[in-house]
């Protein structure tokens, strides 16, 4: 069966502008990547790293507490926001690379990740953060119980039932699942032969935390020039699927809050961002965006936007999520760094001032 044709993607584009030339501002991105074997992978990790020696300026999620938070920032609510954006993040695993991949990025002479890796079998791994909705006969649902997201896209599918294998092969499928979102960079996964051979991993959070993986990933939406995706999995699975919602529907809680505590308010340029850099567990780093440059017009309440920042990452970083707190931006996540180690993130939304 093919559930492609059926799909209606819960992330529209009312429209897709060109966006501006951008021929110079493509740097090093920062997938790890490492052999095929796992155990291999999470060895090479212990090596120095060259970008951030002994990796001072990151946090364990394990560890993680209100003290971390720079001086300035030490608002409980805010250091859950942090928690709950770390209870979401997950190491992104893709095990192929397309052979669709374009030698260059688009419009440029600058050549694209992976691009001459094709029928490589080595493991790539990036991060990424989950979103989470429940479907009902079809109807889509947030956390906060809501069937529109903020740009109008509608959570809907045309298909009624899971469409997990068990459900797909059963004769009484359920008529109520959850999707998970990943939300990545387009260089970290690229098209759905590499989503067929994705995985993420959930609560990795120290080297004994169980092991919870989404196998076999599928592409819920892609845009190339902006460098994002999103993986989409489906379970009938009611423990994982409540248990997820669970904590979506407490990242929506404290976003909430801290969105009605900090709005009009000035908090500098503070960002923080929840990453597996090497393939290693989940760490917290916090630090400054230095631009926030218009990229393009999307509508009459948002532009496009590309951050640079000096937020600490490595290799394994892209795809995490970019937060940054003082302003209204989403789908901003790391794409790379720049030769003078200044890192960039995807094009995303920010509301306009």
């Amino acid at each position: 069966m093919n559930i492609q044709k059926y799909l209606c993607p819960f992330h529209k584009e009312v429209k897709k502008p060109a966006l501006e030339d951008r021929k110079h501002t493509y740097g090093q991105h920062e997938t790890f990547v490492a052999s095929d074997k796992e155990g291999e992978a999470l060895n090479k990790r212990k090596e120095p790293c060259k970008k951030n020696p002994g990796h001072p300026k990151y946090i364990p999620v394990e560890t993680f507490s209100k003290e971390h938070l720079p001086k300035r920032y030490r608002d409980p609510e805010l250091y859950e926001l942090v928690k709950s954006i770390a209870d979401l993040t997950v190491r992104v695993e893709v095990k192929v690379t397309s052979p669709k991949r374009p030698k260059f990025w688009p419009g440029t002479d600058v050549a694209y990740p992976f691009s001459e890796s094709t029928g490589d079998q080595s493991l790539r791994m990036g991060s990424g953060q989950m979103s989470v909705f429940i479907l009902i006969d079809g109807c889509g649902y947030d956390a906060l119980g809501v069937q529109y997201n903020a740009l109008g896209a509608k959570y809907e599918r045309r298909y009624k039932t899971c469409p997990c294998k068990s459900c797909l092969m059963s004769v009484n499928p359920s008529r109520v699942w959850w999707e998970i979102i990943v939300l990545t960079a387009a260089h970290v996964v690229y098209d759905e032969t590499e989503a067929s051979a994705t995985s993420c991993r959930l609560f990795y959070d120290k080297e004994d935390s169980p092991l919870v993986r989404l196998e076999t990933m599928s592409i819920e939406y892609v845009n190339i020039d902006r460098d994002f995706c999103g993986l989409k999995y489906a379970t009938c699975d009611a423990t994982l699927g409540n248990r997820l919602y669970t904590l979506m529907e407490h990242r929506f809680e404290i976003g909430k809050r801290i969105w009605q505590k900090y709005e009009g308010r000035s908090l500098g340029k503070f960002i923080f961002i929840v990453s597996h850099p090497h393939g290693c567990t989940k760490q917290v780093s916090f630090g400054k965006w230095v631009t926030n440059s218009k990229i393009n017009h999307y509508n009459s309440d948002y532009n496009y936007t590309k951050l640079t920042y000096n937020t600490c990452t490595c290799p394994g970083s892209s795809g995490a999520m970019v937060h940054c707190v003082g302003f209204f931006g989403a789908n901003h996540v790391h794409s790379g760094v720049y030769k003078d180690r200044l890192n960039y993130s995807s094009v995303g939304y920010c509301r306009k001032q």
